[in-house]
């Protein structure tokens, strides 16, 4: 049995399990490592059982709880070499702040498009989660601090280049955003295809190419571009978000859906919604209507991640 379950998509914080039956891997670890558990345990999934974590690229809401999740589990982290680089550069400023000044980095980090304006009760959680750890650490071993960016096991990947994670099979292939090397996955096993595709500007060929024949796509439908327009954010940050290095509007997901896509999913999970500049009706209105207008589709089942909770489990 394959099994897909998101634990939260959106601005505040991005996480997904694929499982087989041998094998669970974290996509991105953008909660902190407590909100993680605790949505895995809702969702009935152990977070001892994951195997290893995978990252897609360095931005806050993919890396939040990352450091301090792959220590408590023990499991490596696959990573892009230029996006390991760019999250210890990240890292590393964040430990010697204080939460005062942490928290204001975060608010002018929202400024730039980057962030939540108004961080959520969790921020807090994932800084003094971090804090207790690195002190415990220090407390066990005397001696100077512990490399903050210290992980148990550290694997490089190359975007177009597979390789496994136990049975699972994983191919990497290149997205355009505004990252040092950004990618999206396709996942492979026991004869299922899981293709996730998120925070990108535009649907490149490459990215057309890889997620055809999948059983589950998972894709993303950001923003609306009238609400965007409309929106509170400076005129630079709208001109980021709908550049062709920022992220996919719900018109260019519908775009896709209608005239790229194979329709070969059972299931479409629709992403990284923006809570300020979208609206789950809209993102599911358009994307319906790019389904029912081409009649293979109708068997597709339309599915809409969530920030704030777990998605249900996909089984396959």
């Amino acid at each position: 049995m394959v099994k897909m379950t998101v634990l939260a998509s959106g601005s505040r914080g991005n996480s997904t399990v694929v499982s087989s039956s041998r094998t669970r891997i974290l996509v991105d670890v953008g909660l902190s490592c407590r909100e993680i558990f605790k949505r895995m345990a809702a969702a009935g999934e152990d977070p001892r059982t994951l195997d290893a974590i995978l990252i897609t690229h360095e931005h806050q809401d993919h890396v939040q709880g990352l450091a301090v999740t792959a220590r408590k589990l023990g499991i490596p982290v696959y990573f892009t070499e230029p996006t390991h680089r760019a999250w210890i550069r990240w890292m590393t400023p964040q430990k010697k702040m204080t939460y005062a000044d942490w928290l204001a980095a975060r608010k002018a980090a929202a400024q730039a498009g980057a962030a939540p304006a108004n961080p959520e009760i969790e921020d807090r959680e994932a800084f003094e989660e971090e804090r207790e750890e690195l002190a415990a650490v220090s407390q066990a071993k005397p001696g100077p601090e512990k490399d903050p960016c210290a992980l148990p096991a550290v694997e490089y990947f190359s975007a177009g280049d597979g390789f496994c994670v136990g049975d699972i099979s994983v191919t990497p292939f290149t997205i355009p955003h505004d990252a040092a090397d950004p990618v999206g996955f396709v996942f492979e096993a026991e004869g299922v295809r899981i293709g996730l595709a998120t925070d990108l500007g535009y649907m490149p060929p490459n990215a057309k190419r890889h997620l055809k024949r999948c059983d589950v796509l998972m894709l993303e439908s950001n923003h609306d571009l009238d609400m965007l327009r409309d929106g509170p954010y400076p005129w630079s940050v709208k001109q980021r978000v709908m550049s062709r290095m920022g992220h996919l509007s719900n018109l260019a997901a519908a775009e896709f859906l209608e005239t790229e896509y194979d329709g070969g999913a059972a299931y479409v999970v629709l992403a990284h919604l923006s809570e300020n500049n979208n609206l789950p009706e809209l993102a599911r209105v358009s994307a319906e209507r790019a389904l029912r207008d081409r009649a293979s589709l109708l068997t597709n089942e339309l599915l809409l991640a969530t920030q704030d909770h777990p998605l249900e489990s996909i089984l396959l």
